[in-house]
């Protein structure tokens, strides 16, 4: 469920408001919010990477990995590596996979060197296909198994940024009013509606305790449920 840029407007408003920061215009909120969701979005790979390295308990809700990478999921389609060598247009590139589903590992260019020269390093194409940055101008990868260089049947996991967002309104009697049907959501997780919300204030200048956020979040929540009940 993507997280709705008018909620996350709302309580920038309210903090900016409570800290004295003035009013943020629609225009200064929607370059904010690109720019943080763009941030939330990088450090995710950031975040991967360091759990990565740490052991992790796969079998709770709380391993960090598995929680990012299935915040990661909505980004994430296959598509053919053109050639078996370039890669289509991406932000970041995932796994490599031969034949639909076999995940290729990739090996430095001195292992695919020593493969291409010994007959005994070849046999570890038994085990399964590897690639490595092509050496080649104009290619991105080159793809290997027992049979040799691959030009067909290679796959990739390509990873695209999140779709820009805004918040888009008229100006009635010098007052913004949003329009829903104009505007963007955030794309990334509903989990990340308050790292959105003190991200966005912390480009804004507005030094916030994270307490603020949730005070006004559990506010916002007790109102839409007097509304339903009434």
């Amino acid at each position: 469920m993507p997280v709705s840029i008018d909620t996350v407007y709302q309580r920038v408003l309210a903090l900016a408001n409570k800290e004295q920061r003035g009013y943020i215009t629609p225009l200064e909120f929607n370059l904010l919010a690109n720019q943080a969701q763009s941030e939330i979005f990088e450090q995710y790979f950031y975040d991967l990477n360091q759990f990565k390295r740490q052991p992790g308990d796969k079998s709770s809700f709380s391993d960090m990995e598995e929680l990012i990478e299935n915040k990661l999921v909505p980004f994430i389609s296959i598509a053919t590596v053109t050639g078996g060598s370039t890669f289509p247009v991406n932000y970041r590139i995932g796994k490599v996979f031969i034949n639909g589903d076999v995940e290729a590992r990739k090996i430095s260019f001195n292992e695919a060197r020593h493969i291409e020269r010994s007959r005994w390093h070849r046999k570890l194409l038994d085990l399964g296909a590897v690639y490595r940055d092509s050496p080649i101008n104009g290619e991105d990868i080159q793809v290997f198994d027992s049979t040799g260089l691959m030009a067909t049947g290679v796959t990739c996991e390509v990873i695209t940024e999140p779709t820009r967002v805004e918040w888009a309104y008229n100006v009635i009697g010098e007052e913004a009013l949003y329009i829903a049907s104009n505007s963007r959501d955030f794309a990334l997780h509903d989990s990340e509606e308050t790292n959105l919300v003190l991200k966005i204030l912390e480009l804004a200048g507005v030094i916030i305790k994270q307490q603020d956020v949730v005070g006004i979040a559990g506010k916002e929540d007790i109102e839409k449920i007097q509304k339903q009940k009434a």
